[in-house]
């Protein structure tokens, strides 16, 4: 018999998701963290709440993209500065073999 260790990710008694890591798990719990503070911080957003095509879902959904995609947002913000790109390695130098002379 196998033992698995599961970490359950719980939002007011609602299992919303089971991880294998705990460091997953913890991630998932800071996103959805921060969807519950970007929800209702796009609710004010009178571009959104003037359409009536807009849904509660649409805003959450738009939410849980801007949760997912922090690193890009902090970047917009000027709050962190974009990961360099390491630059690739040349290739390397290849000996071309002159054709004999006789």
């Amino acid at each position: 018999m196998a033992v698995i260790t599961q970490y359950v990710v719980v939002r007011n008694g609602e299992e919303k998701m089971t991880f294998t890591s705990k460091a997953e798990a913890d991630a998932h719990d800071k996103m959805l963290d921060m969807v519950d503070e970007l929800v209702p911080l796009l609710e004010k957003c009178e571009a959104l709440t003037s359409d009536t095509l807009t849904s509660e879902q649409q805003i959450e959904d738009m939410a849980f993209f801007l949760a997912r995609e922090r690193e890009q947002v902090l970047i917009a913000l000027g709050a962190k500065k974009p990961a360099k790109k390491k630059a690739p390695k040349p290739a390397p130098k290849t000996v071309t073999e002159e054709p004999a002379t006789e």
